[in-house]
């Protein structure tokens, strides 16, 4: 690891004005939590002039919800944090199980959700040097050692998009503010704001040169909102996911009373949202239509499940993946829609 010059930013104006008047031939990055950008240092991906240290800027760690504005989260929050904010656990439970099902407790420690939607490609053909600056790098990842990599829209890019909490936050609607110099700000709906890994380019979201990604905001949730979260893996202790589903259901009205024999609530919107399995997190849009207007029964979360796979696109070493994530699909809307 080269060596390369550290600044403990005091302002989010600062950390901006100082990415944004370097050269753009010198690597220079912000650090939150600096988990994925130590590990891509230690493997020689980026080799950094400039660190600006953003964890000295006090006011970006806050957790904040009111009924008329949501979630308001700081760039700074943990996933610990996340996980154990009972208000979090209360209204948005599939971001808390998001969030608690990330790595492991000693990096949710230190992980900031700033970080955490910021970091790179898991690949190991991305993370590995010998291969990364390889022109052929995109043929390796899909006709390599590709079990782990996507089923979904992976003609031009087949690794996927590594952050659990953005599944969830995805499916929650949520938006991320973007501040740059001078007090400029703007808003981003998360699902947009992602794009498809490109090996040159320095982040693989809309972020411009000299933005600083300074809060996260989840609108309040409906009245009827019901969630659920599932991580498949292939081990119960901590591994990296096969794939994550999270589920986002508005109902319109209580459940049936136990014997009653009455219909249950009709699902008014469905948002339904697969990380893991594409470039960036993937609604099911089909899934979506077909359960809106709908009674939940185990039929229409099989048919909504069906539908989420149906575009597939399997590697060669990956199609188990297809019926993995079936499965989770419909185990997830089913857990959601009971509450």
């Amino acid at each position: 690891m080269q060596s390369f010059e550290w600044i403990d930013a005091t302002s989010v104006d600062q950390a901006a004005q100082l990415l944004a008047a370097t050269s753009p031939d010198a690597a220079v990055v912000a650090k939150a939590g600096g988990i994925d950008l130590l590990d891509l240092m230690k493997e020689g991906i980026i080799t950094p002039s400039r660190v600006i240290n953003l964890k000295s800027i006090t006011g970006l760690d806050g957790i904040r919800f009111t009924d008329a504005d949501g979630l308001d989260l700081g760039t700074l929050v943990t996933l610990a944090q996340i996980a154990a904010s009972p208000e979090i656990r209360l209204r948005y439970s599939a971001l808390a199980d998001a969030a608690r099902h990330a790595s492991t407790p000693q990096i949710r420690n230190a992980a900031t959700i700033g970080g955490n939607l910021l970091q790179r490609p898991r690949s190991w053909y991305f993370r590995n040097e010998h291969f990364h600056h390889a022109d052929e790098i995109g043929e390796y990842v899909r006709a390599g050692e590709n079990q782990y990599h996507a089923i979904f829209d992976n003609s031009r890019c087949a690794m996927v998009h590594a952050s659990t909490p953005a599944t969830a936050l995805v499916a929650y609607d949520a938006r991320v503010e973007l501040s740059g110099p001078n007090g400029r700000q703007r808003t981003v709906a998360l699902r947009e704001f992602f794009l498809p890994c490109e090996l040159h380019r320095a982040s693989d979201t809309v972020i411009e040169r000299g933005e600083v990604l300074t809060r996260v905001i989840v609108p309040p949730p409906a009245p009827g909102t019901r969630a659920a979260y599932h991580k498949q893996t292939e081990r119960d202790s901590y591994d990296w996911p096969i794939c994550d589903v999270a589920v986002v259901l508005r109902m319109d009205g209580p459940p049936s009373p136990g014997g009653s024999g009455e219909a249950g609530p009709r699902i008014a919107s469905a948002s339904i949202v697969m990380g893991w399995v594409a470039p960036t997190p993937r609604r099911a849009v089909e899934s979506e239509r077909l359960l809106t207007g709908q009674r939940m029964s185990e039929e229409a979360a099989r048919s909504a499940a069906r539908a989420a796979v149906a575009d597939a696109t399997p590697l060669s070493k990956n199609a188990y993946k297809v019926p993995v994530l079936e499965a989770v699909v419909r185990r997830t809307i089913l857990s959601a829609a009971s509450g």
